[in-house]
């Protein structure tokens, strides 16, 4: 262990121990640190090791630092195993600051998590690492919440920042981030936006901070760490009114020949959208992501459509199954992923299941469910549960609450089930002996995706269709139909029964047109034609990306749950330009995917329970700027998650249309595959995972 440098005794304010042996203290390694602010060390601040957990969090120590921005503690005691620690300086007087005297507005935080290192750095860039990371648990200087969220939130900081030399951390300065994303650039203005206050690089620097990060609520923050947290919360607030403190703080010379005088770059030139952080990630075979599921640990499992530096093409899908730690880091063998039991080319089809086994559905060369154990460990004969060859190519899947799976038959519009989850038990259902795919018995249509509502009932989207089929109890002889958009996919209930339903095409009659025509494209009637899936897709991007005079784009319909449409519904605009999936979080706002563009975000809505949202807006408005939630390498989206830490999950699904069909041009030829999985942090009321039926907060 490096040696701790000792302190003068005048320059040290110790407290006691003050965590419990109740919450499992014992001795530990004495604890050092730096604050600093605007790169200058901070004198005089006061700096409080607290634990955090479910409770109140506790306070372990305290110390000043002294004139070169130094503290230790000693022996802290050892917070118990779902505690995670943070530190905090208040007050204290930057040497970078020129008006002499303590500073009451400065407030710093670092959140160091279970296992902290020996030396740990406070600054600007720390505080809005831990602020943003731990948006759903902070409120001013207590963080508070459930042991997996914490751990997930402190997990994540160093990401973005070295907890041992207050700068850049791995991820955040990689290549998938630093020069891919304004993420680099978001995180460093926000941090010299702090400093200008922090080091008062003018006498009303603080005043114009808090005015300018003062909420929608009218609550102005009196710190920069409460500041910090104002404008995570609502980071589509006003974001131009932050950014104009960079050029007010550090202003450029006249010629602009020399960069500005702040303390971070890189820095933005141009006003965001929305003060959002988001980091993308890669490797462990992950290509062209689909499905994304999360496992009771808050690992993110990722159906790949694509192999990876395969000149990968629509009409075959040939990838396997990722799986990453709750910081973005790859857990699946590289290249490949997890393979076997069958499994090839899995598209929409992913669920776990409450015993955090990960089930299957192959859209590709093989046409079969196949299911896993939480190693990756493929649990399912190596040909998979394909019925005989009875089924075709598959979707949706789920894992209900009473332990059936229930995946889909896209396209000879089939269900499958395994009551119980036993596969020797498996049903084939909804056979269709007439050639006629309106003559289906169950009332589907290209079936593409499935939820389970609270009353067991189960609801199927139908891709060339304008209608949801629910199935009453799980009864199929019993089916009902409910009027929807055209060409849906991804559908979601929320904690109050009612169901959202994703209809790329919208709802107007040039979308119900081109549903028509991918039904022409298709044959509809499946008939052996591996291709026809893949012109079905040419019509439905062409359609996506032509962007029709009159047409309103996407939309969303809202059922409630007893299948009558919601006031408001259908929803378009708000960003909802081709809408894929629809998760909930655990404040049943609704997040919505987009599989048009790289310039299309993520879209926030205000679910039933408006009480969650801000003041004014309704249920079925935007919450997320006009365009959605933009940057971190988003490409043409298919899923969008929630995890248990509240951080909101993005497949990449494709990158570059052109390159999936044909013969593109060589140097193109490998980049149909979407790249990377987006991650936003804190941004949604945390969900309890595995996600089994409707939403539930840990």
């Amino acid at each position: 262990m490096r040696k701790i440098r000792k302190l003068k005794i005048a320059s040290l304010l110790f407290t006691g121990v003050t965590f419990s042996l109740a919450c499992g203290a014992a001795a530990a390694d004495a604890l050092e640190g730096l604050v600093l602010a605007g790169g200058q060390p901070v004198a005089n601040s006061t700096v409080t090791l607290w634990a955090a957990s479910s409770g109140a969090p506790q306070q372990i120590a305290q110390a000043r630092t002294d004139a070169e921005g130094r503290f230790t503690f000693g022996s802290t005691g050892a917070p118990g195993a779902d505690a995670s620690l943070y530190l905090i300086a208040k007050g204290g007087h930057s040497a970078a600051d020129k008006t002499g005297g303590d500073n009451p507005a400065l407030a710093l935080m670092t959140v160091a998590g279970g296992k902290p290192p020996s030396h740990v750095t406070i600054n600007e860039m720390t505080t809005v690492a831990s602020v943003w990371t731990h948006a759903q648990f902070i409120d001013g200087a207590e963080i508070r919440g459930h042991a997996l969220g914490l751990r997930i939130a402190a997990g994540n900081v160093p990401n973005f920042v070295d907890l041992q030399t207050g700068g850049y951390g791995e991820a955040i300065a990689g290549p998938l981030n630093s020069s891919q994303t304004p993420t680099l650039a978001n995180f460093a203005t926000l941090s010299n936006v702090l400093a200008g206050c922090a080091t008062r690089v003018k006498a009303e620097a603080c005043d114009s901070l808090f005015a300018a990060a003062t909420g929608p609520d009218g609550k102005a923050p009196a710190d920069t760490l409460s500041a910090a947290q104002s404008i995570a919360r609502v980071p589509w607030h006003k974001p131009e009114k932050i950014f104009a403190l960079l050029e007010d703080f550090y202003p450029v010379d006249k010629d602009q020949s020399q960069l500005r005088p702040a303390p971070f770059t890189p820095y933005l030139s141009f006003a965001p959208s929305a003060w959002v952080l988001p980091l993308k990630f890669s490797g462990g075979g992950l290509s062209g992501g689909g499905k994304l599921m999360f496992d009771s640990q808050g690992n993110a499992w990722v159906a790949d459509n694509f192999m990876v530096g395969a000149q990968n093409q629509d009409a075959l899908w040939r990838g396997g199954l990722s799986k990453f730690a709750p910081d973005g880091k790859p857990l699946s063998p590289a290249v490949s992923g997890f393979t076997g039991g069958g499994l090839l080319g899995p598209g929409f089809g992913l669920a776990i299941d409450a015993h955090d086994n990960p089930w299957l559905t192959s859209f590709g060369g093989n046409t079969t469910v196949s299911v896993f154990d939480n190693s990756g460990k493929p649990l399912s004969p190596p040909e998979g549960y394909n019925f005989d060859g009875k089924i075709s190519k598959m979707q949706g899947i789920i894992a209900t609450p009473g332990g059936d799976i229930w995946a889909i038959d896209t396209m000879k519009s089939q269900v499958v089930r395994f009551p119980k989850g036993d596969t020797s038990k498996g049903e084939l259902l909804c056979q269709n002996p007439s050639s006629d795919p309106l003559k289906n018995p169950c009332k589907l249509l290209t079936p593409f995706a499935v939820a389970v509502d609270q009353n067991s009932n189960i609801w199927v989207t139908n891709f060339l269709a304008d209608h949801v089929t629910r199935f009453p109890g799980g009864d199929v002889t019993k089916p009902e139909t409910f009027k929807t958009g055209f060409s849906s996919s991804g559908l979601a209930v929320d904690s109050l029964g009612n169901v959202w339903i994703a209809n790329k095409l919208g709802s107007s009659e040039w979308a119900r047109l081109k549903t028509l025509e991918m039904a022409v494209a298709g044959k509809v009637n499946y008939d052996g034609d591996r291709d026809a899936s893949s012109r079905i897709t040419r019509v439905l991007v062409a359609a996506m990306v032509e962007q029709k005079p009159g047409w309103e784009g996407g939309s969303l319909t809202v059922l409630h749950p007893d299948g009558s449409e919601a006031a408001f519904s259908p929803v378009y605009g708000k960003g909802i330009y081709g809408p894929w999936a629809v998760s909930v979080d655990g404040n049943d706002n609704i997040w919505v995917s987009n599989f048009t563009s790289s310039a299309a975000g993520i879209v926030q809505l205000c679910g039933f329970r408006t009480e969650n949202c801000p003041s004014g807006i309704k249920t079925g408005d935007a919450i997320s700027p006009p365009g959605g939630y933009v940057g971190g390498g988003l490409q043409l989206q298919v899923d969008v998650g929630i995890g248990p830490a509240g951080d909101v999950w993005v497949t990449n699904n494709w990158q570059d249309h052109a390159s999936c069909f044909g013969k593109p041009d060589e140097t193109v030829s490998t980049r149909c595959a979407g790249e990377g999985v987006v991650v936003f942090f804190g941004m949604a009321k945390p969900v309890q995972t595995p996600l089994v039926g409707p939403p539930r907060q840990p």
